[in-house]
């Protein structure tokens, strides 16, 4: 199984989230997820400016095999997205974690986070699943 950073929070569709610390939180697929769709071709992003809101999709990641949406764990104002997945989609694929995050939010309502899964409880959700 993937390792999983303990500093996340999850939603049970496979999307990450990483407070900032400035108000601001980014968000990304999990390894998991990125595993389970396999290479991926293409990535559509929120836009700058854009709100997200909690639990709607909000951008899209398309691989060989399938299209999924991505699920916004939090609402929020997109204030940067990244850009460098629009030429190489793979990174997602290559450092899920990392490289691969797909856009920043000005969070909200930082309680939303409570309603989030820490990194043992979705750990548990990934066993449940296999």
């Amino acid at each position: 199984m993937s390792e999983i950073p303990g500093d996340l929070k999850f939603l049970k569709s496979h999307e990450w989230v990483r407070v900032e610390g400035d108000g601001r939180a980014t968000v990304g697929i999990s390894d998991h997820a990125q595993a389970a769709l396999g290479d991926l071709v293409y990535v559509e992003l929120p836009n700058v400016g854009d709100r997200v809101e909690a639990g709607n999709a909000c951008a899209v990641v398309e691989s060989v095999k399938a299209a999924s949406d991505v699920y916004a764990p939090v609402s929020g104002k997109v204030v940067e997205v990244n850009s460098a997945l629009a030429d190489k989609p793979e990174t997602i694929n290559e450092d899920a974690y990392g490289d691969g995050w797909l856009f920043v939010v000005e969070l909200e309502d930082p309680e939303q986070l409570n309603d989030l899964l820490d990194p043992d409880a979705y750990a548990e959700l990934l066993d449940e699943e296999d």
